[in-house]
């Protein structure tokens, strides 16, 4: 199912237990980049399994990446539900203004990601873990 048809048929709190459970799991396994979604942090348990299992890395975008990301991406609509009321960019906005000193508090370490490609990014990335051996 998707977060969408999840949250639709169940709620968010029945979405946030899978999704807790889901992270239980891959938190069992060694050497993997896992790609959470941004309300991960919402539960302090969450960030406390990450935080014991590897880094964590914020890749931060502005409202504006986030929304030209999300509208170049076909299935976000029809995959992740809203999160408020209203229209997208307010969203991103309210989002992440409620969410920011929660993924400041858990990450290691962040990284910019506007005006940066693929690339750049996995190389920052790779250079901030290096540093930190």
């Amino acid at each position: 199912m998707s977060i969408r048809e999840i949250v639709d048929s169940q709620g968010w709190e029945a979405f946030r237990r899978l999704e807790h459970m889901a992270l239980q799991q891959t938190c069992t396994l060694e050497r993997r980049v896992v790609a959470t979604g941004g309300g991960i942090v919402l539960d302090g348990d969450n960030v406390n399994l990450m935080k014991g299992n590897g880094r964590i890395i914020w890749l931060r975008a502005s409202p504006e990446t986030i929304s030209a990301r999300m509208v170049q991406d076909r299935e976000s609509e029809a995959f992740r539900p809203p999160l408020t009321s209203t229209d997208s960019i307010t969203e991103i906005e309210e989002t992440l203004a409620k969410r920011a000193p929660l993924y400041k508090q858990a990450m290691d370490f962040l990284v910019d990601t506007d005006y940066r490609g693929v690339d750049e990014i996995c190389d920052l990335i790779i250079g901030n873990i290096k540093v930190a051996d």
